[in-house]
């Protein structure tokens, strides 16, 4: 996979990477951007290429496809993550999953804390590590703050399935994989989870392969 050079200017490295069009390759695990913190974005793109990466963003995203992606996950060692969640599940695992439809929105520079105790695990995969599949227990709910690409102040609570993706994206810009987080005894191939585990809830996943949910 042709990354962009580890040293140029970062402009110049984004620069390069749009130059082919569509979407952006997506790094894999393995890759050392996935394993350092991002760099804070503080213009070193400039309002158009940060436009144009963006976009190339959500349509790698899209492609992909995913609920999130963050910057380092296409070679780029800034904090900006993009979310989208059109949601399509059943209603049984929506409830279950606390699971909403969410806009497309920019994070641009987020940090979380936990609003409150409460925490739900359920199976979660990455773009960055393709094929498999495990759970992970995170907070319910989240205070979320940072900012949009306009650079106006996010600082809200986020709940359910909306903080989960807000959660692994911006742990991504720490450079924290979800299997850092995950119960591995759960980790399951794609095939498997959709076979055996495609419950609302990993209760039936936790009681046959020995891990326990909080």
């Amino acid at each position: 996979m042709a990354l962009p050079r580890e040293h140029a200017p970062l402009a110049e490295r984004v620069e390069e990477l749009l130059a082919a069009g569509g979407p952006l390759p997506i790094v894999a695990a393995g890759q050392p951007v996935l394993r350092r913190g991002a760099e804070p974005y503080d213009g070193q793109l400039g309002p158009a290429l940060l436009a144009r990466f963006v976009e190339a963003l959500r349509v790698t995203m899209r492609a992909a496809p995913g609920v999130g992606l963050a910057a380092p996950q296409v070679g780029v060692p800034l904090r900006i993550a993009v979310v989208e969640d059109p949601a399509p599940v059943p209603e049984e695992v929506a409830v279950a999953r606390a699971r909403v439809p969410q806009p497309f929105r920019v994070l641009v520079n987020p940090v979380y804390e936990p609003a409150g105790a409460a925490r739900a695990a359920f199976f979660e995969g990455c773009l960055s590590v393709p094929g498999w599949q495990a759970v992970v227990a995170r907070h319910t709910e989240v205070r979320l703050r940072g900012q949009d690409e306009h650079g106006r102040a996010l600082n809200e609570v986020v709940a359910g399935w909306p903080a989960r993706i807000v959660q692994h994206e911006t742990d991504h810009l720490d450079g924290t994989l979800y299997l850092d987080r995950a119960e591995l005894r759960s980790l399951s191939a794609n095939e498997a989870v959709a076979a055996l585990w495609s419950q609302p809830t990993p209760r039936a996943a936790a009681a046959a392969l020995g891990f326990d949910l909080p």
